[in-house]
């Protein structure tokens, strides 16, 4: 299957880069020996920040898979990209 643009893509690297950011404060926080329920109470949110990006990108993925797939690009390709993707959902 070729490479197709994903207009998700954009606003999935604002999100990890928000993520990114919140993680560096994390470290901040633990240098700073700030109470552990804290940090991991941070650290979970940054977990589940991570997890909705990954789900939007699969779900993304999915979603172009199945256009070109009823664009001629045939459904073999298309399951092949749900099976390699399917693994990390």
């Amino acid at each position: 299957m070729a490479h197709h643009a994903h207009t998700s893509h954009p606003a999935i690297v604002k999100r990890l880069n928000r993520v990114a950011g919140h993680l560096r404060s994390i470290v901040g926080m633990i240098e700073e020996e700030r109470p552990c329920v804290d940090i991991a109470q941070q650290l979970q949110a940054v977990e589940n920040a991570i997890a909705s990006a990954k789900r939007a990108l699969i779900n993304d993925h999915i979603d172009h898979c199945l256009v070109h797939a009823e664009e001629g690009e045939g459904t073999k390709a298309a399951v092949e990209q749900f099976r390699a993707i399917s693994k990390y959902w």
